[in-house]
């Protein structure tokens, strides 16, 4: 019989033998990486974290999936596309601390038969710790013994069709790298976690004008004291259901297509 117990999405929600029931059966996980990261002054520091684990919940919950506990730490916040490390409360991880951590999750996964992951990024600096670390985990492996196992690597935003861009940004596209804690973010979390957005306590003090190189230490002018990179004006909990619904679609499809699933 169904219960509670047996129902979650999420992974470490469930009792070992309801997880190996359902990895027997072939259920993709799902790995959400995050940051705990400065994300301006009206919204919350788990920004990265909410948004991966929401859309890999949607996803998983269409093909029938299973959630692992996210990352919460993510490789250090740059000023040109985070803010960078000054604020108060971002937590970094070196990238190589952040690979071995994915490759070391990666592994234990394998080790319990699950051969199918997708890994979902939802901070920019990831990037490529996380193609570090599923690369150590196969070499780790071996390459000649995986035993049909793939691995999807996939920055959420990199889903939202160009149409849905040019709807919520008709007078151009600043980018994601200075989208940071700004529209997109912002209105994907007032869908989703409303509770953790004030927009009362945003500051239009942007958009950030950096110089096309980096230059150690950074200059701390260069990046807005508000910590967000472009404007939260136009935010709306609509547009985030928008980007949304484009990150899940895309990610399903992968999903089908990648792991042969009708």
């Amino acid at each position: 019989m169904s219960t509670a117990l047996t129902d979650s999405v999420h992974l470490a929600e469930l009792p070992w033998p309801e997880f190996a029931r359902r990895i027997a059966e072939g259920a993709p996980v799902f790995l959400p990486l995050g940051s705990t990261e400065q994300h301006g002054r009206h919204m919350a520091m788990n920004v990265d974290v909410v948004l991966p684990t929401a859309v890999c919940e949607r996803v998983a919950l269409k093909v029938g999936g299973l959630v692992a506990p996210a990352i919460a730490y993510g490789n250090r916040s740059q000023p040109r596309t985070g803010g960078g490390p000054a604020f108060p409360g971002t937590l970094n991880l070196a990238a190589a601390t952040l690979s071995a951590v994915i490759r070391d999750v990666l592994l234990d996964l394998f080790r319990h038969d699950v051969r199918r992951i997708v890994v979902v990024n939802g901070h920019y600096e990831n990037i490529w710790p996380a193609v570090e670390g599923i690369e150590l985990m196969l070499d780790a492996v071996g390459r000649e013994r995986s035993d049909g196992l793939v691995v999807l690597r996939i920055d959420h935003w990199d889903m939202v069709r160009p149409e849905t861009i040019a709807r919520i940004f008709p007078d151009g596209y600043p980018g994601i790298e200075l989208e940071h804690a700004s529209v997109i973010e912002t209105s994907m979390m007032l869908a989703l976690r409303p509770d953790l957005v004030d927009l009362r306590a945003a500051l239009h003090d942007g958009p950030a004008r950096f110089r096309p190189y980096d230059r150690y230490p950074v200059p701390p002018s260069e990046v807005p004291p508000s910590g967000v990179l472009s404007l939260t004006e136009g935010s709306s909990a609509e547009k985030g259901e928008w980007l949304l619904a484009d990150a899940v679609d895309g990610i399903e499809r992968a999903v089908r297509e990648e792991f042969g699933m009708q």
